[in-house]
């Protein structure tokens, strides 16, 4: 028999190595669970922040028309300027009217001295009592076409119906104007009509759970602070408070009614016509909020995934009221005590068992765009 040489025997071994091995857990793998980051909801207190574009307006704002037709004989006033009530603001040339006043002014004189010679003659019984009556009723007459053109040259005089700030002149000294015929607007702006679009479902909850003193068209949103926004993104100095005024109709074509928030405007900062953004606040008490990362939407609802006691998730469908920012604020679905997914959302299906490392609620939330209390 052959013996094997040294370089066979290496062969042979190198040749054992090579050759696949077999693992038991191969034929019984073992399989692990996911794991992934839960948290809880969170009952604190929060504040909501609704906002509405809004419109600008004066309390009062009205056109300065010409009463009567002519040329302009004065403007003693300027744009911008702030006058006050019965201020003249255009006076028109009053010639023809004048001298109507005048010659209505001699009737009244010349019927006056009938009357008292008319008088003194039935005190002597010379004349009758009707003629009398004739003579007063002549001076009446004549009284009231004196008045009538008095006030005919009272209106070639345009003078402030309230306090206010004169706007543009739309015509200079010496135009000649039309009866009707637009001069200027006179703005009161010591009070701001502030009107903003609400729509219908926003309405039923200022009426129901948030209105409760009723003051006809007027409601108070008790518990919230209606603030003014301006275009710059600076807020107004002053509060309407809470009282809001709203209007008779819907818009059936936008869905929306009209609101109406006043605010006060001591230095004259608004003016009318500007533009902003209204924002109502108001604080909740203890309302559950969770992240908005945790949840995840199928058609038109919106689910989180709860970790039960047996490590398995299982979906729950939540109803959200607001959404702020980063985080919503739930109206039902889960409360503190349950477990959701917070990462991991997209990686787990229904009745998948998971191991779980659990982040407290602030620690979630600390890092979410969160309204300050």
């Amino acid at each position: 028999m052959m013996k094997a040489t040294p370089t066979l025997t290496l062969l042979l071994a190198a040749a054992s190595l090579s050759l696949p091995a077999c693992h038991k857990h191969d034929e019984h793998p073992h399989h692990e669970h996911q794991k992934i980051v839960t948290t809880s909801p969170l009952a604190k207190d929060v504040t909501i922040t609704q906002q509405y574009v809004c419109l600008i307006n004066s309390q009062k704002h009205i056109e300065v028309c010409a009463m009567e037709g002519g040329r302009l004989e004065e403007v003693p006033v300027k744009e911008g300027q702030v006058v006050k009530e019965k201020d003249l603001l255009f006076k028109i040339l009053p010639v023809l009217y004048q001298t109507k006043l005048d010659a209505e002014k001699a009737r009244v004189q010349s019927a006056q001295l009938k009357y008292n010679q008319t008088l003194k003659l039935f005190n002597e019984k010379v004349v009758s009592q009707q003629d009398v009556l004739l003579h007063a009723a002549e001076l009446a007459e004549a009284m009231a076409n004196q008045a009538k053109a008095e006030a005919e040259v009272g209106f070639t005089e345009v003078r402030a119906a309230f306090p206010g700030i004169v706007d543009r002149q739309e015509r200079q000294l010496g135009s000649v104007i039309k009866e009707g015929e637009v001069l200027t607007s006179l703005s009161d702006n010591r009070v701001m009509w502030v009107r903003f679009n609400v729509p219908e479902k926003r309405y039923f909850e200022y009426m129901t759970a948030w209105g409760n003193n009723k003051k006809g068209s007027q409601i108070e949103l008790t518990g919230a602070q209606i603030d003014l926004m301006l275009a710059d993104g600076t807020m107004f100095k002053h509060s309407a408070g809470q009282l809001v005024t709203v209007e008779g109709k819907f818009n059936r074509e936008t869905g929306n009614i009209s609101f109406r928030a006043d605010f006060p405007n001591p230095e004259g900062l608004l003016r009318q016509g500007q533009t902003g953004t209204i924002m109502i606040r108001r604080k909740l008490k203890d309302a559950v909020v969770i992240p908005q990362r945790a949840t995840f939407e199928i058609l038109d609802k919106r689910y989180v995934w709860v970790v039960g006691t047996d490590h398995k998730v299982h979906q729950r469908e939540i109803a959200v009221e607001y959404e702020l920012d980063d985080v919503f604020v739930l109206k039902s679905g889960v409360g503190v005590d349950d477990r959701i997914v917070f990462e991991g959302v997209r990686q787990v299906h229904e009745n998948d068992e998971v191991e779980c490392v659990h982040c407290k609620p602030e620690t979630a939330l600390a890092n979410q765009k969160f309204p300050a209390e």
